[in-house]
C-alpha cells in the first residue's frame, strides 16, 4: 500500500488531494478513490465564489417578451390557421425582438407579452429559416403614453465562450409567465447528429447553424429566449433540445442575421449549386465535393464529384468533422453575388484550379396561396423547387395540398400534391397570377361552378382532367310542408318485448318513450310508458324493429288541426286519448341559418330538438353552431359544433336575421376583439374571435 498525491487542475485553481491510502491494483480501491474524489469535488464547490444569478436576471429578465402568433399553412385544400407561442429577447430601444422562425417566420399576428404584462401587438420585420432567426417590431406607437422605456439585452461575444462556462435560459415556457433555468455550456460546435440539421420551409438549419450546446433546461415555449452568461449578456438564442442537451444559436450569428433582417426582410445569400461533406482522410486537409447541381455555378465551372477544394476565395480550407461543415457554408453563402471566386484544389492528385461566379440563391419554396374555388394551395416554382421537381423552368403552378370532396379532388382524374398546373382552357398556366386571373375570368358572372379543362404535369406524364371551379351551387330549401305533429318518441311493441309485457305475442302496436313538454301529446295526458295498439280504429301494424316508421306515417295522414283517438293500455288497463294535432314544428334542416364566411362558420336557430336535448326553456335565446372550418379564426377562437352561441358582444342571440346584421356591422368597423358567449353542455365560457384584418 502506497500513499498517493493527486493534483486536479480547475479553471482557475488547483486542487491538491493527497494522504489516500490506495490499492492500485483492486477495483475496490479505485472505486473508494472515485467516491472520495467526487465529494471533495462537491465540496469544494460548495467553497466557490457565488455567481452573479441576481445580475444576470436583472440585465436581461425584463427583456424576455411572450410571444403568441396566428399562423397559416397548407393543408387538406386550405390555409390552415394555428396558435402557437414562443419567447423573444428585445434588442433595441425601438422595440425590435428577436426569436426563432419557427415561432414566428410565418405569423399572419403576433401579439407580445412584456415583463411587466402590458400586450403590444408586433410586425414581422424579417425571418431567416437557413438560420432559424426571427426579428419583430413592437407597436410602440399602441403602448400608453406613460409606459416605461423598454429594458434592452445586449449581445456578448460567443466566440468568447468556454465548454465549462455557466449559462442562464430565459423564456416563457409553456406560454406562461417568464422562467430562467441554470446550466452550464457543454459544447460550442453542437449540431445534430442527423446530418447536421433540421428542416425549416425546405431549409437546412444545420447548414450555417454550430448551436452552443448547454444543459439548462429548455421547455416547450423557450423557444427564442436568450441564453444569457453570468454577466447577463446574450449568448445565445435557444432553438431546439437533443436529448437533455439545449441548442443555441450563437450570439454572433445572431446578431449579423437579426441586424440584415431589420435593415432588408432578408438575408442576401449567393448560391454556387456546390455540395459538400468533409474529407475521407481525417489527415488531409480541404473539403470534399460531394455532388454539383445540374445548372449551376458549380457545374459551369467544372467542379465534379470527388474534387478536392484546398482553398477558396484565397482561403485555406479546412472540413475534417461535420462540425465544420457551417463555418464553411457561411463562407461560402456569404459571398457577394456576382463575384468571380478562384477555387485550387485536387482532382484525382493532380492540381487543378477553377473560376465560379455566384448566382443570386433563391429561397427553398414560394409562399403558399389557398384557391378556394379549385379546393387547393398552391406554390409558384422556385430555382430549387423546379431543380427537386426535375423541371427544365419554373412555368406552371405547383399543388401543394387538396382538399379532399373539393373540386379539384373530385375530378376525374383528381389533381394530387405535387402535379403541375400548367394550362386551363388551352391557356398557357405560368405561375399562380396565371391561374388565378384565367379562373377568375371563367367564373366571373357564373352563379354555378363551370367545367374547366385542366392541363397537369404528374412526373413525367402530360395529363387532362376537368375541374369545376367557382360557387358552390347552392341547395334549395326544402318547401315548407305543413305536417301534424304528435310530439312523441316510441318503440316497436315486437313480439319478445310483448310477452315480456305478459302481452299475446300477436299484439301489435307501438309503446310511448318520451313525451316532449309543450306537445299535443302532453297536453292530451299522454305518458312514457302507454301503449297504443289503434289510431282511429285502424291497428298499428307494428311488430318488428323494422316497422318502427309504421306510426309515423300513420301520423301524416291527418292534417294539422285534426282530432284523433288513440287506444291502447296503461298500467293493465284499456286506455284512449283525443289528441288534437297540431303543425310540426320546423325540423333544424329547415330552420334559417348563416354562413358567416369572414370567420368561416355557420349557425341556424334553434329547432324543437334542440331545446329538448339541450334541456333550454321555450324563450331562451341561443343559435346552433352548425360547422367551423379548422381554417377560419372562429375555430382558432375555440368555437366548436354544436355550441350554442348565447350572445355576441352582449347583445342576445336567437334570430339568423340579427347575427347577420351583427357580424356585418362588426366586420364592416373591424372590430379587433368580437366576444362569443357559449353554452357547451352544462359549462359556458367566453370566446375571443381577434382578427387580422389585414390578413382576413
Amino acid at each position: 500500500m502506497n500513499d498517493v498525491e493527486f493534483v486536479v487542475k480547475r479553471k482557475n485553481y488547483s486542487v491538491t488531494l493527497k494522504h489516500y491510502s490506495i490499492m492500485l491494483n483492486t477495483y475496490r480501491n479505485i472505486l473508494l478513490f472515485c467516491l472520495l474524489l467526487n465529494s471533495y469535488s462537491w465540496a469544494e464547490t460548495q467553497n466557490a465564489p457565488t455567481l452573479p444569478l441576481a445580475e444576470a436576471v436583472e440585465n436581461v429578465y425584463p427583456a424576455i417578451v411572450r410571444i403568441e402568433v396566428v399562423s397559416e399553412q397548407g393543408s387538406s385544400g386550405r390555409m390552415m390557421k394555428s396558435r402557437a407561442t414562443g419567447s423573444g429577447v428585445i434588442i433595441s430601444k425601438d422595440g425590435r425582438v428577436v426569436t426563432n422562425h419557427h415561432v414566428a417566420g410565418k405569423a399572419t399576428r403576433i401579439t407580445c407579452r412584456l415583463h411587466n404584462g402590458e400586450e403590444v401587438m408586433a410586425d414581422l420585420l424579417g425571418a431567416d429559416p437557413m438560420t432559424d432567426l426571427a426579428v419583430l417590431l413592437l407597436r410602440m406607437e399602441d403602448r400608453p403614453a406613460n409606459s416605461k422605456p423598454l429594458t434592452v439585452a445586449n449581445f456578448a461575444d460567443s466566440d468568447k465562450v468556454e465548454i465549462g462556462d455557466v449559462c442562464f435560459a430565459m423564456g416563457s415556457p409553456a406560454g406562461l409567465s417568464q422562467s430562467v433555468t441554470r446550466g452550464i455550456v457543454s459544447n460550442v460546435a453542437l449540431i445534430s447528429p442527423n446530418k447536421g440539421s433540421f428542416r425549416l420551409d425546405g431549409e437546412n438549419v444545420g447548414e450555417l447553424v454550430r448551436w452552443l450546446g448547454h444543459d439548462a433546461v429548455i421547455f416547450p415555449g423557450n423557444s427564442g429566449g436568450p441564453l444569457v452568461d453570468e454577466k447577463g449578456y446574450i449568448i445565445g438564442i435557444n432553438e431546439v433540445g437533443i436529448g437533455s442537451l439545449g441548442g443555441a444559436i450563437p450570439s454572433n450569428l445572431a446578431r449579423t442575421v437579426s441586424k440584415e433582417l431589420a435593415e432588408n426582410g432578408f438575408i442576401s445569400r449567393c448560391w454556387t449549386g456546390l455540395e459538400c461533406q468533409p474529407v475521407l482522410n481525417p489527415n488531409e486537409k480541404g473539403i470534399l465535393v460531394a455532388g454539383i447541381i445540374e445548372e449551376s455555378p458549380a457545374e459551369d465551372a467544372g467542379l465534379k464529384p470527388g474534387d478536392l477544394i484546398k482553398t477558396y476565395d484565397g482561403r485555406t480550407v479546412m472540413v475534417r468533422i461535420a462540425e465544420d461543415l457551417p463555418l464553411f457554408n457561411q463562407l461560402s453563402y456569404g459571398m457577394k453575388v456576382g463575384k468571380k471566386l478562384k477555387i485550387t484544389g485536387l482532382r484525382k492528385n493532380k492540381k487543378m484550379s477553377w473560376v465560379l461566379t455566384t448566382a443570386t440563391r433563391e429561397s427553398a419554396f414560394a409562399k403558399e396561396r389557398e384557391l378556394k374555388s379549385w379546393g387547393i394551395t398552391i406554390r409558384d416554382f422556385t430555382l430549387m423547387s423546379s431543380l427537386e421537381a426535375r423541371r427544365s423552368s419554373k412555368k406552371g403552378a405547383q399543388v401543394h395540398s387538396v382538399g379532399r370532396g373539393g373540386p379539384s379532388n373530385s375530378a376525374k382524374p383528381s389533381l394530387n400534391r405535387g402535379d403541375v398546373i400548367t394550362g386551363i382552357n388551352g391557356s398557357p398556366v405560368t405561375g399562380i397570377a396565371d391561374l388565378v386571373r384565367l379562373s377568375k375570368k371563367i367564373t366571373e358572372g357564373k352563379n354555378e361552378p363551370v367545367s374547366t379543362l385542366v392541363s397537369f404535369e404528374r412526373d413525367m406524364a402530360k395529363l387532362l382532367t376537368v375541374v369545376k371551379i367557382g360557387p358552390e351551387a347552392e341547395e334549395n330549401r326544402p318547401v315548407q310542408a305543413w305536417k301534424p305533429w304528435l310530439g312523441v318518441s316510441t318503440q316497436v311493441l315486437t313480439r319478445e318485448l310483448a310477452e315480456a309485457l305478459n302481452m299475446p305475442k300477436t299484439t301489435r302496436g307501438v309503446r310511448i318513450a318520451q313525451v316532449y313538454p309543450r306537445t299535443p301529446s302532453q297536453k292530451a295526458g299522454m305518458q312514457a310508458g302507454d301503449l297504443l295498439f289503434r289510431i282511429d280504429g285502424q291497428i298499428i301494424q307494428a311488430y318488428r324493429t323494422e316497422d318502427a316508421e309504421v306510426f309515423g306515417n300513420m301520423i301524416k295522414e291527418y292534417k294539422p288541426g285534426s282530432l284523433a283517438l288513440f287506444s291502447g293500455m296503461r298500467d293493465g288497463k284499456k286506455l284512449d286519448l283525443n289528441v288534437t294535432l297540431e303543425k310540426r314544428p320546423d325540423p333544424s334542416n329547415e330552420l334559417p341559418d348563416y354562413e358567416e364566411e369572414t370567420f368561416e362558420f355557420t349557425v341556424r336557430e334553434l329547432s324543437f330538438g334542440d331545446r329538448v336535448s339541450k334541456r333550454l326553456k321555450e324563450k331562451e335565446p341561443g343559435l346552433v353552431v352548425e360547422n367551423v372550418e379548422p381554417a377560419g379564426w372562429a375555430s382558432l377562437a375555440g368555437l366548436r359544433q354544436g355550441d350554442l352561441v348565447l350572445n355576441i358582444n352582449g347583445e342576445s342571440m336567437s334570430e339568423v336575421d340579427l347575427f347577420e346584421k351583427k357580424m356585418n356591422q362588426w366586420i364592416k368597423n373591424k372590430e379587433k376583439r368580437i366576444i362569443f358567449f357559449v353554452k357547451r353542455g352544462i359549462h359556458t365560457l367566453f370566446l375571443e374571435l381577434e382578427p387580422d384584418w389585414d390578413n382576413t
